[in-house]
């Protein structure tokens, strides 16, 4: 099952993907895709729904991140073997845990800021893991049961706030937009095998990351229940799982994002992204770090 949000930013509406890819909306039935509509139950009775009896929606209107009120956003670094060797980095031994703040998520076609004096944007596509149910300590072997679905991710990262700068890598992490999440939430009986999905992203047309989730370090149900040792997992929580090579900052020489590039991405079974960078409308009175 594919579910999506749509409409204008902060007033989203849910919705249906039907077998024949036709838009159907869901606001009859639930209010909006959140945190209390990931239960296993919940997801079950709108799988027993008959699409065909639901209002379509015009293909037209904006798509909206696929999930709402999204309480953490966790991320992998480092994540992909293929990706560790085109950072000339040693394998890490355990995940490297960071976050996004949830004021960086986005839709999947909306515009990508470039930050003021930023210099060194960068694209990673990745597959982001929805949580359906409470998490505190899952066993490596239950750690799938907790996940309600999968979605597309770009962790757009601004390189120099993340590693040249002191501090955490939430820094470069964070801002505005660069967390777009969709087009679709796929439930996670429409993903048997999480270690199976490709991902490719592109900017400007050129092909940058061809990648699979089969050269992960570390599978989906070891990030689950490795961080289920350190927090409770809650319904809503989104996991960015790491990217595969190809990123602007692996390039020879580097290669960042500019105002007018394109970069889409996407997924046999997530669907695909497309965003335009432009400059932030950063206000007036604001002032950069000092």
């Amino acid at each position: 099952m594919k579910l999506f949000r749509y409409g204008s930013a902060g007033n989203e509406r849910p919705g249906l993907l039907d077998a024949r890819g036709v838009r159907r909306d869901l606001s009859g039935v639930v209010g909006d895709l959140t945190p209390h509509t990931l239960s296993p139950d919940a997801l079950a009775r709108l799988a027993r729904l008959d699409p065909s009896r639901l209002p379509e929606v015009d293909p037209a209107e904006r798509l909206g991140p696929c999930i709402g009120q999204i309480g953490n956003v966790i991320a992998i670094g480092l994540n992909y073997a293929d990706h560790a060797a085109e950072a000339g980095l040693p394998l890490p031994q355990q995940p490297i845990v960071f976050s996004k703040h949830t004021g960086a998520v986005s839709g999947p076609n909306d515009d990508v800021w470039l930050p003021p004096g930023a210099q060194k944007l960068d694209w990673e596509v990745e597959l982001a893991v929805v949580i359906g149910q409470p998490a505190w300590h899952v066993p490596l072997s239950d750690a799938l049961r907790v996940v309600a679905g999968y979605c597309l991710a770009n962790d757009v990262s601004e390189r120099a706030h993340q590693i040249e700068m002191e501090g955490q890598w939430i820094k470069g992490k964070s801002y505005p937009t660069h967390c777009p999440l969709g087009p679709w939430l796929v439930t996670a009986d429409d993903i048997p095998d999480p270690q199976a999905v490709e991902l490719w992203l592109d900017v400007n047309g050129q092909p940058c990351q061809r990648g699979s989730t089969r050269t992960m370090i570390f599978g989906v149900a070891h990030i689950v229940s490795y961080l289920s040792r350190f927090m409770r997992l809650a319904p809503g929580d989104v996991i960015l799982t790491g990217t595969p090579p190809g990123v602007g900052m692996g390039q020879r020489p580097p290669r960042f994002l500019q105002v007018g590039d394109v970069i889409t991405l996407g997924s046999p079974v997530l669907g695909e992204q497309r965003q335009r960078v432009v400059a932030a409308p950063v206000p007036a009175q604001a002032s950069g770090p000092r």
